[in-house]
């Protein structure tokens, strides 16, 4: 797929309907399916730390009975046609998607806009969904990655919203009742900065036709805003916390700080430095140095988490519990290694071709379109995005790869979690 072959602002219609909610669509008729992506700002910024987890188990109850659906005729439904629907709370926002043929997309925007706009929170469905989401959160106690990101995010943004668990944790989670629920939806869920985006077989001026239906008539006078949450204040010197798991047989560390946001100026150039340090190839230096070469670990890599707010950069690796040190080590040389040294030509035309190259491939599925699209919008990126990033990135330097690692990372200013056997007790 060429570069001018991208949706873009010719392909693209994007609406503001009367109520506030923007849509995006894009007709693609190479199938007869189409898929829907939306985002409610109601996530768990906004939730009490009393009531940490509480935005997820909102969005995990949407389904469980509405108005005119209740859940077991609504998944028969569903099943009985091949299609989908999912909900999922995230830090800043309860996503929404759909898939289904063309001809059932009446059905399916009928189910999913009555279980946004109505839901019930059947106090049955509470109570079973409050049963898997303390399994799950048992589940993760017990596993040594989980304890580690855990870790890292306390001591990486003390007194920060992200800070807490989104999937709460096992005291919360046994503290949210019905009420608290049906509160959250009425006091978040609403159109204020609601984004639908649709990408299939069926034409513009249709779709919006049936959103509109849909959605359009939605109102929540009494929805609050959602301002963005303030920037992280960097770590100073080396900060260290330890989950002691002595029934483990591997150690994982979580290492790294606070990053830029999605809309920073120079996020593709962090993205492109952190693909070169723990992504491109068997996981960037990162990998190749840790796992490769030195056989410190059964996984290294590295990722930048890039939002609405300032994600981490992190580092991840998973150790023998006698190479901890030695991996910690290896990674913080790493990072000195991109600040000081600029990349060779080859490095970065093969971390910019591999960045370019998969790009089309996450285009390939209405899915992964309305994904992207939705996201376009949601980080105020212009409907020019897809059409732009190939030259964008194959206009980065060496010079600011070195330039955004020297900004968002450092060796001597780190936080360090890890959890497994030998770790000593957290700190």
């Amino acid at each position: 797929m060429s570069a001018p072959s991208y949706p873009g602002p010719e392909t693209i219609r994007r609406y503001i309907l009367d109520n506030g909610i923007t849509v995006l669509l894009y007709e693609n008729m190479s199938s007869n399916t189409v898929a829907l992506s939306g985002v409610v700002r109601a996530g768990a910024v906004v939730e009490p730390a009393a009531q940490a987890g509480l935005a997820d188990f909102t969005a995990d109850l949407l389904i469980r009975g509405s108005s005119r659906w209740t859940f077991e005729a609504s998944a028969e439904a569903l099943e009985s046609v091949g299609a989908g629907i999912g909900f999922g709370g995230s830090r800043h926002t309860t996503g929404f998607s759909t898939h289904s043929l063309v001809e059932d997309l009446d059905l399916v925007l009928d189910i999913a806009a009555d279980a946004l706009l109505r839901p019930l929170f059947p106090a049955d469905h509470v109570e079973r969904v409050r049963g898997q989401t303390i399994t799950g959160l048992q589940m993760r106690a017990n596993d040594t990655g989980d304890m580690a990101r855990l870790a890292f995010y306390e001591a990486a943004y003390p007194g920060h919203p992200y800070s807490r668990s989104v999937n709460g944790y096992e005291e919360t989670v046994s503290g949210l009742g019905r009420d608290d629920l049906a509160d959250f939806h009425a006091r978040y869920y609403g159109p204020r900065d609601m984004i639908i985006g649709l990408a299939g077989a069926i034409r513009a001026d249709e779709a919006l036709a049936k959103l509109e239906s849909a959605f359009g008539g939605w109102r929540n006078d009494a929805q609050e805003a959602v301002p963005l949450v303030g920037d992280a204040a960097r770590p100073s010197g080396l900060t260290r916390r330890a989950v002691a798991m002595p029934d483990k047989h591997q150690v994982d560390v979580v290492m790294g700080l606070p990053g830029p946001r999605r809309a920073a100026p120079d996020y593709l150039d962090a993205s492109l430095m952190n693909s070169i340090l723990g992504v491109f190839g068997m996981m960037g230096r990162i990998g190749q140095n840790v796992r490769e070469e030195q056989g410190l670990a059964y996984y290294a890599s590295s990722r930048l988490h890039g939002g609405l707010g300032p994600g981490p950069w992190v580092a991840s690796a998973g150790v023998a519990p006698d190479k901890v040190e030695q991996a910690i080590e290896s990674i913080r040389h790493e990072i000195r290694r991109i600040q000081d040294e600029p990349v060779p030509a080859e490095e970065l035309a093969d971390s910019q071709a591999y960045r370019t190259g998969s790009l089309p491939m996450s285009l390939e599925t209405n899915h992964g379109l309305v994904d992207v699209i939705t996201d376009m919008e949601l980080y105020n990126l212009g409907l020019d995005y897809l059409q732009t990033y190939t030259p964008r990135i194959l206009a980065i330097t060496a010079d600011d790869v070195m330039a955004a690692a020297r900004k968002y990372l450092s060796a001597a200013d780190l936080v360090i979690a890890v959890a497994g056997p030998g770790v000593g007790a957290r700190e």
